[in-house]
């Protein structure tokens, strides 16, 4: 009797570096390649018309890569649990091959697939190390579940083993029979962002090669030039696992120089949020670390939240990280920490506000890298100095000296001198006239203040 195993893709879409995959293709003769577009995602406000439309691109590619190894995706829709039980008895599957995932919702899904397949006399093996490197709890410091603070876990990750790298298999052999709803396509999700990047494996696969080409070696120095753009730009391909984390750690130390060490090191980043959310979850939605702040609400502070939303704030940094995510939907890092703080400590507006409104839009909307982030600039996470407020003019100065990343998403000022484009209000009045921008929402030293009586009095 022929045996079949099911490989379950979720944040994992890709066929090199594959555990599960090479684990089901070991197990059984054939083997289903599975996909659920689960109900209970969009149910839990995980869904956004940026991602869906990127995950659009990343299924029809994974699709196009196993039919040229003879297979194809077998897509279905609804619960998830209740699919994959579903597709397991139409294949007499045994097993079925997972990625671990570091959310609560992920461990949840576990438990419950685990419990649904095993009455039913059948076998859910979870494969850590596919979403992330380091899998989450692989290291922890003395009397603790989880590194708090980066450095310490920068080391001890840094010096843990990474298994090696899986090729993509050559042949897929899905057995017949089982049906697939229908891929959906990119072009009928509405809402999306216009400079909305392209997704798939093959898309990322391409962009890391050029990167290491021509990229990496001057991350170092380059990584916060705002307007060089100089960041790899793999952070959405890194959400839905198109790329492997343990591949391009493997690729970008080959040669050791600094700017593959600066790069890894923000991979690094990514893992240290995912174990500290694994062993928090509760940090998605509430401080991880409290300062008892009373922050201004949605409703109370309306009219700054939506100038904020829509890059009409008179800060024209912020301004152009806001416009920059309605347009592609993705942010430059740089730009991401300077609104968030602005948003945060400026005008003292509640950090889940903020974060709702990244997910959003932020095709990388990745739960556990999206709020730690946040509560990082809000001084409620995992920052050793939690009150500190970034001033959007100096950090412009700084990070944009030229103004050219201003100039490139506010074009009210693109025609404006360079010692005046991050401070428009200085510009005389005469030289203003046919600017359409507006004046700043509150002054930055009243920002500071009320930020710092609202953190002392709490």
């Amino acid at each position: 009797m022929k045996k079949t195993a099911i490989a379950l893709f979720t944040g994992d879409l890709r066929l090199h570096d594959h555990p599960p995959l090479r684990a089901a293709i070991a197990a059984g003769d054939r083997v289903v390649p599975l996909f659920v577009d689960d109900d209970r995602v969009r149910a839990a406000g995980f869904d956004a018309p940026n991602r869906r439309a990127f995950l659009a691109d990343c299924l029809a590619d994974l699709d196009a890569g196993l039919r040229a190894r003879g297979g194809r995706l077998v897509l279905r829709r609804g619960d998830l649990v209740e699919q994959v039980c579903r597709v397991a008895a139409e294949a007499e599957a045994a097993e079925v091959h997972l990625a671990a995932g570091p959310t609560a919702f992920a461990h949840a899904r576990e438990d419950r697939l685990r419990r649904a397949l095993e009455a039913d006399g059948r076998r859910l093996v979870v494969h850590d190390a596919v979403v992330t490197a380091v899998p989450p709890g692989a290291v922890t410091p003395a009397g603790s579940d989880h590194f708090a603070v980066f450095t310490p876990y920068h080391r001890r990750w840094a010096d843990h083993p990474l298994r090696e790298v899986l090729a993509a298999p050559r042949s897929v052999r899905v057995p017949e029979g089982v049906e697939s709803a229908d891929l959906p396509r990119r072009a009928d999700v509405g809402g999306t962002s216009e400079g909305l990047a392209k997704g798939g494996e093959e898309e990322g696969r391409k962009r890391f090669t050029a990167w290491l080409r021509g990229g990496i070696a001057d991350y170092e120095a380059l990584h916060d030039d705002m307007a060089g753009d100089a960041t790899s730009r793999l952070s959405p391909h890194l959400h839905f696992g198109t790329l492997s984390p343990t591949e391009l750690i493997h690729r970008a130390t080959r040669t050791g120089g600094p700017g593959e060490e600066a790069f890894v090191r923000q991979l690094c980043w990514r893992e240290f949020h995912q174990q500290v959310l694994a062993a928090r979850p509760g940090a998605a939605s509430a401080d991880y670390r409290t300062k008892n702040d009373r922050w201004r609400s949605e409703r109370s502070a309306k009219d700054d939240v939506e100038a904020w939303r829509e890059g009409r704030t008179g800060y024209p940094v912020v301004d152009a990280g806001m416009r920059q995510l309605r347009h592609e939907g993705w942010m430059h890092n740089r730009a991401r920490l300077l609104t968030a703080s602005f948003l945060a400590k400026t005008l003292y507006v509640d950090w889940r506000v903020g974060a709702r409104h990244f997910l959003d839009l932020l095709v990388d909307g990745d739960v556990a890298n999206n709020q730690l982030n946040w509560q990082w600039m809000a001084g409620t996470g995992t920052d050793s100095r939690p009150n500190r407020v970034l001033n959007p003019v100096t950090q412009a100065k700084r990070y944009d000296p030229e103004g050219a990343y201003v100039r490139r998403w506010v074009p009210e000022l693109a025609d404006v001198e360079a010692k005046f484009v991050h401070e428009p209000w200085k510009l005389k009045d005469r030289d203003r006239s046919g600017i359409d921008y507006p004046d700043p929402l509150i002054d930055l030293p009243d920002g500071l203040a009320r930020f710092k009586a609202a953190r002392g009095a709490a």
